[in-house]
């Protein structure tokens, strides 16, 4: 059982991003103070949105500089904190050109560098990581022989060549529960989100959410979509378990944070319901086999389309919901005001 004292600092590193905004905004709502981490507190650009709140939570919320790749960093921010929700990691989608240093580099050595940190501060108790559903499956294949995914799932299919990014997510995972393991001062929780959508804080951020749905505005999917499906969930949800995870003092090990699953043609099933008929807005799900074909074209290895595909993926939530009390709004909600703040800031016609 961990207790955080309510009115100690909590810390949120990678501050300016797309989940991580929104665990600071909604930590800012419930009355802590917080210290976001940013690669540099006086750029122009980007952290717009949280100068706005800190001038909403008048000495609420400070910006701390720091970078996973630099070592001692993080150690400033996190002295005095009893909490650490650590989000920072990349997350980058399509052709990537040197997965080692852009995805596994950064997540696997931030990881080590913002847990030294925390080993080195008496104040912490515990750290919430951002891990995601891709530290638990690799491929829609894996699901083979399983019901569902649950938090006792390992990705034990993802390498650096074949689904990167998943690998990076799950050997920085591994690392930290190793790095936990090693002393009894502070506990670990990790929290699994699923393909994140809804409102964003920023349109700084750039992520593997909002390339997702930038496929809905570019015309690459007017001729159809693969059948690939995938679990949803809203950003504001993501955000919440975050915290419910914090404050919960029996809460332990992994959550899987997801609303539902869904595909390409469902999400543009409903963009067309709320937003009419559009060629963006794909009608149709393309033959595997040709699919196939146009991988290298997309971005995609011929094997990643061979083992997700056509095949179904779900995951179970239960423990989420029952030790954390996290209710996820319904997939609809989340990508209609995706879209819509899309045709807000400028990045989608209205």
């Amino acid at each position: 059982m961990t207790v955080i004292d309510p009115d100690a600092p909590v810390l949120v590193t990678g501050g300016s991003g797309y989940v991580a905004s929104w665990i600071v905004r909604q930590l800012l709502g419930d009355g802590y103070t917080v210290r976001a981490t940013v690669r540099d507190p006086h750029k122009a650009r980007g952290l717009e949105h949280l100068q706005a709140l800190s001038e909403q939570f008048p000495e609420k919320l400070s910006l701390h500089q720091a970078d996973l790749l630099d070592e001692g960093s993080f150690d400033a921010a996190v002295q005095g904190c009893e909490l650490v929700i650590h989000t920072a990691s990349p997350f980058l989608l399509g052709k990537i050109s040197d997965a080692e240093e852009q995805l596994v580099r950064p997540a696997l050595e931030g990881t080590r560098n913002v847990l030294s940190s925390v080993n080195a501060a008496e104040s912490v108790k515990r750290v919430v990581l951002t891990s995601s559903v891709a530290a638990i499956y690799g491929d829609n294949a894996d699901m083979v022989g399983r019901g569902s995914f649950t938090d006792t799932d390992w990705n034990s299919t993802s390498t650096v060549d074949h689904q990167p990014y998943s690998y990076s997510k799950t050997v920085a995972e591994k690392e930290a529960w190793a790095i936990q393991r090693t002393q009894q001062r502070w506990d670990l929780v990790t929290i699994h989100p699923s393909l994140v959508l809804g409102p964003s804080l920023t349109t700084a951020s750039a992520s593997g959410s909002m390339t997702t749905m930038q496929h809905f505005t570019d015309n690459s999917l007017a001729l159809g979509a693969p059948a690939l499906q995938m679990g949803v969930v809203d950003v504001r949800d993501v955000a919440r378990a975050h915290i419910a995870a914090a404050f919960t003092p029996a809460a332990s090990g992994r959550y899987i944070a997801n609303s539902e699953t869904t595909s390409l043609l469902g999400i543009g099933a409903v963009l067309r319901r709320q937003f009419g008929n559009r060629i963006s807005f794909p009608r149709h799900e393309l033959p595997k086999f040709v699919v196939e074909l146009a991988a290298p074209a997309a971005g995609m290895t011929r094997k990643n389309v061979r083992l997700n595909v056509g095949l179904p993926v779900r995951f179970d939530n239960s423990r989420t919901d029952a030790e954390l009390g996290v209710s996820f709004r319904p997939a609809e909600q989340s990508i209609t005001e995706h879209f819509q703040q899309m045709i807000d800031d400028g990045l989608a016609r209205r």
